[in-house]
Order: structure tokens, then sequence, then C-alpha cells
């Protein structure tokens, strides 16, 4: 006797578990009134979107497309705005973030057109030196 009075819930326990089962119910109740909601509404809304379907398709492209071309304009003008924001701080010397990858680049190119013009004066020198050791009366 003293085991199945161990076993026993408390009103504590019973109280929770009808709290558990009203909870389930009315959830459960919800789920089938959303399904049968659901199911009336495609059955009475399918006939209309087929029948409006040769308007509908399209207008939902030149929607999708206007919308797209509208963010994709404001993405690129944000993008613009961003770089001539930072061109401005760099002409300014306010060294906004990349100005040394940038000082860098300038000064390469700078060395590689120095590199290329003494090469071709070098080179212009030794085509003159053999157009004379060719025709040495010119």
């Amino acid at each position: 006797m003293q085991k199945i009075h161990d076993h026993t819930p408390n009103p504590t326990q019973i109280l929770g578990f009808i709290t558990l089962f009203v909870s389930g119910a009315v959830l459960l109740f919800l789920t089938g009134l959303t399904l049968t909601g659901t199911v009336v509404g495609l059955v009475v809304l399918t006939p209309v979107l087929i029948f409006f379907s040769p308007i509908l398709i399209p207008l939902a492209t030149v929607l999708f497309v206007a919308v797209a071309g509208f963010l994709s304009a404001g993405g690129f003008g944000l993008a613009a705005l961003s770089a001539i924001s930072w061109l401005y701080n760099y002409i300014k010397g306010r060294h906004p973030p990349g100005a040394d990858q940038i000082d860098y680049a300038r000064m390469r190119i700078a060395d590689t057109a120095t590199h290329v013009k003494d090469y071709a004066r070098e080179y212009g020198g030794y085509l003159q030196s053999k157009i004379q050791d060719a025709a040495p009366g010119a």
C-alpha cells in the first residue's frame, strides 16, 4: 500500500497535466482549423487564379523586374557614393582604408613606366647603332 501511495501524483502534477492537455487540445483544434481554411481557400481560389493567370504571371514578372531594378539602382548609387566619399577623403589626405595599397600600386606603376622608358631608350640606341652599321653612309 505504501508503494502505491508513493506513486500517486501530487496536486501540482495533476494541474500541470490538465494544463498540458488543454493546451494541446487547443493547439490541435487550431491546427485543424488552419488546415481546413487552407483547403477551402485553395478550392475557392484555384479557378480564379487559373482564370487570371494570363494577367497575373506577366504582372508578377514585371513587378519582380521593376523591384530588382530599383534595388540594383539603389545599391549601385550607394556604392558610387561610397567610392566618391573614399576618393574625396583620399584626395584631402585623410588616409581612408586602403590608401596604402593605392599608394603602393601607384609607385609600382611609376617604377614600371620608368623601366619601360629606360628600356626603350636603350633599345632605340641599339637600333640606331644597327642602322648605322648596316648603312654606314646614311
